[in-house]
């Protein structure tokens, strides 16, 4: 069955009503669809690990239920989705399925529905397995093998005798049950199988490099052990060799299936003198009658197998390098897609409009250099013309014009400004009050300029500033006054302008 199905669709659709975030995120990880879960889902539950607010039972309960489903592909990717999280989420993660008596009873797993059914159910059973023995692993010495330091100030180079004797035969049962899982390369068929492939494989080197610094641990130190010590250290190298055998078959499996050789490192065995060299030395401590050796032999052929050994941990360790840097790369064109992807979301947001008035106007990203204006200060006059720079607000700035004019009225900006200035006439025109010139609105007037005791005509004009006075005309003087009113309108009668 390919895609998901009904069933997929209507199990999450019932946790999107119930509110479980992470059950519905599970069910999606683990759908009928045959490949392995989707990045996305596998991301969020890391994260949702790392998050003090999720309850870590309540998600492991999500995926053990998810692994009774009768189908393979189900199945299948649950154990996947949970190995993924031990390695890659929260170490609390695995602290918890470690506190649990038992994780997953799959040994009995059978899918019945076809032939390919029948062959995955064979990989689930050594699969759960394996993810078993994981977590016992790490009840038992309270950490990740695949994670500890390594190198010479490493874990399993620091260990003392008794604990390391005690220590290397659970990283061999945890090295065996992964490689029980046993698969050709003309077996791995599908993407969900690939998925856990991939898993064991990175897990398989990590775990055998801890395995390879336990046994350099032990060598240096087999020599000067109790006779009880170094039969029990004797056996444990002869399980090494064996199981170096086959980590190498498992290695090559990896090479047919398309990884990289760079990721896969080389082993280097230890010379057979060793274990010459090993047998001879317990012999002498049993009272075994063995060949004479000298110490400077036995020392010659224990740095020749310890020199093996670490040139084997060193290439673990370019292998570990090789992918931090890759992770580091992925992460890096990660974050760079998703800045790209702002970028494009930005640039087709609408922009606002915006005139010379503002401060800072932004056209398309771009910066305005157009200068700011100063709303309050007093405009300038040039040739009896008022220079207006906004086009939104007629602001009238000479506050003694703007008492003489009137009353203010309110502004946009919820103040009060100077009154409106009547629409400019046609060049040249003279408007005349004639009734405030003849005396009959005097008294009213808001004209009248009560220190010259005269009376003044409105001007409008487009030449003249809003404080600039028209000529004073004589008011106790009627003839005087006509006489230059028709002298301003440029009928001349040959009187003199006062």
């Amino acid at each position: 069955m390919s895609g998901q199905s009904i069933t997929d669709r209507i199990t999450a659709a019932q946790h999107s009503v119930t509110g479980s975030a992470v059950s519905k995120t599970v069910c999606k990880a683990t759908t009928h669809e045959i490949m392995g879960p989707k990045k996305k889902h596998l991301d969020y539950l890391i994260h949702c690990t790392n998050e003090m607010n999720v309850n870590i039972p309540q998600l492991a309960d999500s995926l053990f239920e998810r692994t009774t489903n009768t189908s393979w592909v189900v199945v299948f990717k649950s154990l996947i989705t949970t190995h993924h999280l031990m390695v890659y989420g929260n170490e609390r993660f695995i602290q918890y399925l470690a506190s649990r008596n038992t994780l997953f009873n799959l040994s009995n797993f059978l899918d019945k529905s076809g032939l390919q059914g029948y062959d995955m159910s064979t990989f689930i059973r050594r699969y759960s397995r394996y993810l078993n023995e994981k977590a016992v692993s790490y009840r038992q010495v309270a950490f990740d093998f695949t994670k500890v330091k390594r190198g010479v100030d490493g874990v399993m180079r620091t260990m003392n005798t008794e604990k390391l004797l005690k220590t290397i035969p659970i990283i061999q049962n945890q090295m065996d049950a992964l490689l029980d899982f046993n698969v050709n390369a003309n077996e791995l068929t599908n993407g969900v199988i690939n998925a856990a492939f991939m898993l064991l494989f990175k897990d398989s080197i990590r775990l055998f490099a801890a395995y390879n610094e336990g046994i350099i641990n032990l060598l240096e130190k087999y020599f000067d052990m109790k006779k009880v010590q170094c039969k029990e250290g004797l056996d444990i190298y002869k399980k090494f060799l064996t199981r170096m055998t086959r980590i190498s078959e498992f290695l090559k499996v990896a090479e047919q299936v398309g990884i990289d050789r760079g990721d896969i490192p080389d082993l280097s065995q230890a010379p057979s003198s060793l274990l010459d060299a090993l047998e001879q030395h317990l012999a002498s401590l049993e009272g075994k009658k063995v060949k004479d050796s000298t110490a400077a032999s036995r020392a010659s052929t224990l740095s020749n197998a310890v020199s093996s050994l670490a040139n084997t941990g060193m290439s673990f360790t370019k292998v570990d390098e090789r992918e931090k840097q890759a992770a580091l790369e992925e992460e890096q064109a990660r974050l760079k897609a998703l800045k790209e992807q702002r970028l494009k979301e930005l640039s087709k947001r609408p922009s606002f409009a915006t005139t010379d008035t503002s401060p800072v106007s932004t056209t398309a990203a771009c910066i305005s250099t157009a200068p700011a204006i100063d709303l309050f200060s007093t405009p300038s006059c040039s040739n009896g013309a008022l220079k207006m720079e906004s086009d939104l607000f007629d602001l009238q700035t000479n506050f003694q014009s703007s008492m003489q004019a009137g009353p203010s009225v309110a502004t946009a900006w919820g103040g009060y400004g100077a009154p409106q200035i009547p629409p400019p006439q046609s060049s040249g025109e003279l408007r005349v009050d004639f009734e405030s010139v003849f005396g009959t609105k005097a008294a009213s007037s808001n004209s009248l300029d009560t220190d010259a005791g005269i009376l003044k005509p409105t001007v409008a004009g487009s030449n003249q500033c809003s404080n600039q006075l028209p000529e004073k005309l004589v008011s106790d003087d009627l003839d005087s006054s006509l006489a230059n009113l028709v002298g301003n309108l440029g009928i001349g009668n040959g009187t003199t302008k006062k």
